[in-house]
């Protein structure tokens, strides 16, 4: 979402003078909104307009990577408003707990609102650029040369999905050795796919260090962007939108392994991933391949509720009129927007 200086100034000032000549002398109320890093851009445009509707509620956005976003609230016990991630089965198995001994849940609920799926972006200057194709791109990313990021899988949820991808394209394509060649074999000791009746588990190390240059991982996907640009790696396991959004050059990726498709959730289901922070002994290591599905919440301890909850209904309005920046071909059907309860 790029924009001119001078565009920028303008529409500040705008709004700046909107909220002027509609303040009441009271303070703006501060709205803590925290989302997966992969939302920021199209957040940003449904801030300025949720701001210039009400004047007297400040958005105050913070990205991290999916997990980290939730344990904003479950672990540092910060008071958020609204939490939005890239995985929406994070919600329940993460929040769906006692805050504390005799008290209710983080939350009790969410709200799915968006879709997305996983690309291969790169750069002109990227190895292979002027050679890969939808046909050979797991050739070109297995080449010992090329260098390859991922975002951590304990913090962010398209780290994980970018270990899922990997695996089942050695599946669908028939290729034995290509997760060990893409990813796992940079890893000392190496990160193993283990098929068992019909079901691949990737079990991963509690700190996820490479041990080699060919493989690069940072804390949130929107992090391996100023490196993919840089030249720091060649190529970076990212959603779709992010790729659009930052004029990356990507791969689409077939239907059966992109985790974007409803019809072969079957297929992503023969995929688990163990998470190796020990923190999630309690609410379940096991990450197991599915769609991809936004989701946001306001949790129990949210100070402004009420503006929590009118800021959700606006993000839920942005996406079903495609208002919010999100590319078309992984914005699912406005009637996906349904509330999901703990007791459901």
């Amino acid at each position: 979402m790029n924009r001119s200086p001078a565009l920028a100034v303008l529409v500040l000032a705008v709004f700046a003078a909107s909220a002027g000549c509609t303040d009441t002398g009271s303070e703006r109320t501060t709205l803590m909104v925290i989302p997966a890093g992969s939302l920021l851009a199209p957040l940003e445009d449904i801030e300025a307009a949720f701001e210039s509707q009400h004047p007297e509620i400040d958005v105050r956005i913070e990205g991290h990577g999916s997990i980290q976003a939730i344990r904003q609230v479950t672990d540092l016990r910060r008071e958020v408003d609204v939490v939005l991630v890239a995985d929406a089965s994070l919600i329940p198995d993460m929040m769906y707990l006692p805050m504390s001994e005799g008290e209710g849940n983080y939350t009790d609920w969410y709200v799915p609102f968006a879709g997305n799926e996983v690309v291969v972006a790169y750069t002109g200057r990227s190895a292979g650029a002027d050679e890969i194709t939808a046909e050979n791109w797991y050739r070109v990313l297995s080449r010992p040369g090329v260098r390859v990021g991922f975002s951590n899988p304990m913090l962010d949820a398209c780290g994980y999905r970018a270990i899922m991808v990997t695996a089942l394209a050695e599946e669908h394509y028939g290729e034995p050795g290509l997760f060990e060649a893409v990813i796992g074999g940079s890893f000392n000791p190496p990160i193993t796919a283990v098929r068992t009746d019909g079901i691949t588990t990737i079990a991963l190390p509690e700190r996820m260090r490479p041990a080699d240059e060919k493989v690069a991982v940072r804390d949130g996907s929107i992090y391996l962007l100023s490196l993919l640009d840089a030249g720091g790696i060649d190529y970076a396991f990212e959603y779709r939108s992010v790729a659009e959004e930052h004029g990356l050059r990507w791969i689409d990726l077939p239907p059966p392994i992109n985790l974007g498709s409803a019809e072969h959730a079957d297929d992503y289901r023969r995929v688990h991933v163990n998470l190796g922070f020990q923190r999630f002994r309690s609410i379940g290591s096991e990450r197991i391949g599915q769609p991809i599905v936004y989701a946001m919440t306001v949790p129990r301890n949210a100070p402004h509720p009420d503006e929590a909850r009118m800021f959700v209904d606006f993000v839920l309005d942005a996406f079903r009129e495609g208002k919010a920046g999100w590319p078309d071909p992984v914005r699912p059907d406005p009637e996906a927007a349904t509330v999901y309860h703990a007791t459901d």
